[in-house]
């Protein structure tokens, strides 16, 4: 063979690799963004604890069943247990089960967008905890964001009088908050064990507590009925939407930019809101059209903002090497 020929062969390969990562995260986004119209469903006959806990106790089941097969289980180091606290009991705990507790208050719509506010957290997070101040262009993106966020909750769109819209509103934004603090701890974690491999443990570790949490506050599971609907949903959000999204991340995710990454997860409340209103026969209003683009237009200057920092770090970086 040529090397003109190899070459030529080399750059397909690449670029069908290239493609079929990318079919597979918008696969991702869609299973993403369609489990929130379905948790909605499956709420109507799950509480919303007892719904998180078989959410990741399903996809705990299959994560591990999954690693098994490829001989890759094996008992997570001492090194890997803040990541695991951090994953399992903020983002899965906390993150899911405050957000489908405020799911019965709220819709799904403001819920999902409400719920991906999280990288707009993150720099606020970051500069109250961790002094780390922000670029002019990363205030730019918090303001327009929020702005987004207060557009989506203003009184036109929301009942503020009644206790169900502050206790909804108030749920998400502590989610999306919890999730913040994880993804700053996520970077700062010197990985010792890969992430898809501790998976399973961080969703045990969230099953747990919120078994507990759901039997003190919403009695024994055995109350709920299940029927062929339910089950179908249930194994959507659980196994489908959890445990095959998660390795379709944590396998296709790497191999894009953190930049290119989560511009496709802004993916996610776009499909969630047009599922939802499809599904409910919802309509939105042009003020939280307005509000859902100012939204992901401050998420997008902040992944901007935040890819301009690194480039210059590793300009210096190099700058110092020579």
């Amino acid at each position: 063979m040529s090397a003109s020929t190899q070459h030529v062969f080399k750059v397909g390969t690449r670029n069908v690799g290239l493609s079929s990562t990318y079919v597979c995260l918008g696969i991702m986004v869609l299973l993403w963004g369609g489990s929130w119209p379905v948790t909605k469903l499956a709420l109507q006959s799950v509480p919303p604890l007892w719904l998180a806990t078989i959410r990741f106790a399903s996809a705990a089941v299959c994560l591990f069943a999954y690693l098994v097969a490829r001989g890759q289980l094996k008992l997570p180091t001492r090194q890997d247990l803040p990541i695991i606290a951090s994953v399992g009991l903020l983002q899965m705990m906390a993150f899911t089960g405050l957000g489908m507790v405020a799911m019965v208050h709220v819709d799904t719509s403001r819920a999902v967008l409400l719920a991906y506010t999280t990288p707009l957290w993150c720099v606020l997070v970051a500069w109250v905890i961790f002094r780390e101040k922000p670029s002019r262009l990363q205030l730019v993106g918090l303001v327009v964001g929020m702005g987004g966020g207060i557009a989506v909750c203003a009184p036109g769109e929301l009942d503020w009088t009644q206790r169900d819209t502050v206790l909804g509103a108030g749920f998400l934004l502590l989610a999306a908050l919890s999730w913040a603090i994880v993804i700053l701890h996520v970077k700062r974690h010197r990985w010792g064990t890969p992430a898809l491999v501790l998976a399973p443990w961080q969703m045990l570790l969230a099953t747990i507590p919120l078994a507990m949490a759901a039997y003190l506050s919403e009695g024994s599971p055995l109350s709920i009925v299940v029927d062929r609907k339910l089950a179908e949903a249930l194994f959507f959000i659980g196994p489908i939407a959890t445990s095959a999204c998660f390795v379709i991340s944590a396998e296709y995710g790497r191999r894009i930019s953190t930049f290119g990454m989560s511009n496709f997860t802004l993916g996610v409340p776009l499909v969630g809101t047009a599922f939802s209103c499809m599904a409910f026969g919802a309509t939105v209003s042009p003020l939280f059209l307005g509000g859902l683009g100012l939204v992901i237009l401050g998420v997008v200057v902040s992944a901007l903002a935040s890819r301009s920092d690194r480039g210059r770090i590793n300009s210096v970086d190099a700058e110092l090497a020579r």
